[in-house]
């Protein structure tokens, strides 16, 4: 069983930066394919960037690509999503996932494990 929970949501004016961090416990994040997910009111949920934790592939929805990094600390065993330049249109809750099998992609029936999320409010 895969745990995971996040934190470093928060409110931000457009234009400013946050890093959402998960600590997964249970399984070693080395060994997982891990994503960030959002969910904003009204609209569908968006997978935002994903890491294979194995071989290290990471990609991005266009949304995001060049404005969010997603990395992996191994030995925190902890995933963080780095956002800068935020938009108010990046104004979500936000999830990571987690799932044993490796080559995941963006969609979220991929991730077998959810976090419960963090909110991310982004004002104009």
């Amino acid at each position: 069983q895969v745990q995971l929970v996040e934190s470093g949501g928060g409110s931000v004016q457009a234009g400013g930066s946050l890093r959402l961090s998960c600590a997964a416990s249970g399984y070693s994040a080395s060994r997982l394919s891990l994503a960030w997910f959002r969910l904003a009111p009204e609209r569908l949920r968006e997978g935002v960037a994903r890491i294979d934790g194995d071989s290290g592939s990471i990609s991005y929805s266009d949304s995001v690509k060049g404005r969010f990094t997603i990395s992996q600390d191994n030995t925190k065993n902890t995933v963080y999503l780095q956002m800068n330049a935020l938009k108010p249109e990046d104004t979500a809750m936000y999830y990571c996932t987690a799932d044993l099998r490796p080559w995941r992609t963006l969609y979220d029936a991929d991730y077998e494990y959810w976090g419960q999320g963090t909110q991310v409010t982004v004002s104009s």
